[in-house]
């Protein structure tokens, strides 16, 4: 067997991909590649429009980003971050906890969906040492996606992903129906006034036994890009504050300018307790990711006054390479304005999506 992609289907089982009856002939055979493009064996070049799975915020192969990791390869490549640490990752975590005013506190993890299983394990942690032990159900947006690891998919509403494994698991309340949005001329997105009271009777109605609300803030990716009201995070920060549950925003997908914010809770002008980062973190170079944490979390988790520490723990947290690369990424974010150059750039889109939209049918929700 001398193919690429014939040796690659003998052994690699491919994520998210149903393999039976998968040929060689629907592989993309890369041999290369450089800013939106992927070049091809057979000498083709294809656009990344997928962003390989929106996490290229700066296109592939910025030489800055691969100068950043080639630089830290020659002095370290990784140490344990539980009783260590040099430089690069001081650098990264100061910058980090400046980046939402007020969540001064950074725990790190190895992709998205652990950033999520560490921000509902500290929700849980922090509630029972609230002393608030009944504390232990969480609830979500319809339509909403976290990542497949277990408490992933128990606040996640993609049922596909979780097959014969869900009904094993505490599910999330499932809140909607949601003011869905089609840009921000549409009136719902400063004012969802009209939509609110039916969530907000489901929040009541579970709100004892809340320990936290985790969102996808304005746009839900795997929920078929749909955007939903700003509004609807303000009112739910609100509901959060009002009654003791703490707010969560995956800022996985939405984070790093996607939106035309750095983060997308700022459309609402809202801070969350706990946002989890991933993806454009290290613009895709390297899996990593990070929860950043409200102080008054810290103090409850930290162990002090006795109390219990709270201890999740993974081999690469805080990787020295990856943090790096995620300190040269968000170096480059503030010299370009990422966020100023995704709003230049959205009438632009809007339009060429409108066009498509119009040849193919095969587009939704492109107008109010």
């Amino acid at each position: 067997m001398s193919g690429l992609a014939e040796r690659t289907l003998a052994h690699l089982w491919l994520p998210c991909t149903p393999m039976a009856g998968r040929a060689p002939a629907d592989l993309l055979e890369v041999v290369s590649a450089q800013g939106p493009y992927l070049r091809l064996a057979d000498g083709r070049e294809v656009i990344d429009a997928i962003s390989s799975w929106w996490c290229k915020t700066l296109g592939h192969g910025h030489p800055r980003l691969r100068a950043a990791l080639v630089a830290q390869a020659g002095k370290l490549e990784h140490v344990i971050a539980a009783n260590a640490t040099h430089e690069t990752l001081a650098a990264l975590t100061e910058r980090l906890g400046r980046l939402v005013p007020g969540l001064p506190r950074v725990f790190y993890g190895g992709d998205g969906s652990m950033a999520v299983e560490i921000a509902l394990k500290l929700a849980l942690h922090a509630s029972r040492l609230a002393g608030h032990p009944e504390r232990r159900r969480f609830a979500a947006l319809q339509g909403g996606y976290h990542g497949e690891t277990q408490l992933c998919l128990a606040v996640g509403d993609q049922d596909l992903y979780g097959a014969g494994l869900l009904e094993e698991l505490p599910r999330a309340h499932r809140l909607g129906p949601l003011p869905h949005v089609v840009g921000r001329e549409d009136p719902l997105w400063g004012d969802c006034s009209a939509q609110w009271p039916a969530i907000e009777r489901q929040l009541e109605a579970a709100a004892p036994t809340l320990c936290s609300v985790i969102v996808e803030p304005v746009l839900q990716g795997a929920g078929e890009m749909r955007l939903y009201s700003p509004d609807l995070l303000a009112r739910l920060r609100r509901f959060c504050d009002a009654h003791g549950i703490y707010l969560v925003a995956d800022e996985i997908l939405t984070g790093f300018g996607r939106l035309g914010r750095m983060l997308a809770c700022e459309h609402a002008g809202v801070r969350a307790d706990l946002v989890c980062l991933s993806k454009g973190l290290t613009a895709g170079w390297l899996p990593m990711s990070a929860v950043l944490v409200s102080e008054p979390i810290f103090e409850l988790c930290n162990g002090a006054g006795g109390r219990e520490p709270f201890l999740h723990s993974n081999t690469y947290c805080g990787n020295a390479l990856a943090a790096a690369v995620a300190l040269e990424a968000l170096r480059l974010y503030d010299e370009l304005d990422i966020a100023a150059m995704a709003r230049a750039l959205e009438p632009e889109l809007r339009a060429a999506w409108q066009r498509i939209g119009e040849r193919t049918g095969a587009l939704r929700s492109l107008r109010t």
